[in-house]
């Protein structure tokens, strides 16, 4: 590790952070998979700041990747995206209390991306996403509002299948 850092801090906030009161598993599927995705980014992006690049818990890091590109185009996973998207024009208050990071990095207006798996908020910026960021992050993440959005019968749950069974042009079908 580099010398104890801002970013070793906020790994350690994340790993002090705990699902005890919850069932991940009862979360619907494919919340669960970008939940633990951006878990995921969040952790490696974290660590490329708090450790050195070519340390082994980068380099095991970095065997993820491969698994979770052809992960991500399974299913209704591929929707996921367009989801985060048609909440922002259609359901405004729910955009607005997702995470940052699904806003950033899903609405197509922004230019937030994962590049080499690496959450980067500005790809034109040469320096690295504020260590607040990141508190602020993990704090959303385990926000008891939002994990419990994560569950099959749950609101965000049910926008998404209310999406997913939506004609191609969009738009919901009429109840």
């Amino acid at each position: 590790m580099l010398e104890t850092n801002e970013y070793e801090q906020v790994l350690r906030h994340l790993y002090r952070k705990s699902l005890i009161m919850h069932n991940p598993s009862e979360f619907h599927p494919v919340l669960r998979f970008f939940f633990m995705d951006t878990l995921a980014h969040v952790d490696y992006t974290l660590g490329i700041l708090a450790y050195n690049f070519m340390s082994a818990r980068n380099e095991m890091s970095r065997e993820y990747l491969r698994w979770r590109i052809d992960e991500e185009a399974k299913g209704d996973r591929e929707k996921f995206p367009a989801f985060i998207d048609w909440l922002k024009g259609d359901h405004p208050e729910t955009f607005a209390a997702l995470p940052t990071v699904w806003r950033l990095l899903y609405d197509t207006e922004k230019p937030a991306q994962y590049m080499s798996f690496r959450l980067v908020i500005d790809p034109d910026s040469n320096l690295p996403v504020p260590s607040g960021f990141f508190f602020d992050t993990v704090e959303e993440f385990f926000a008891q509002p939002f994990l419990m959005s994560l569950y099959s019968e749950s609101g965000l749950a049910k926008l998404f299948e209310e999406f997913i069974r939506s004609p191609p042009d969009g738009k919901p079908a009429a109840a």
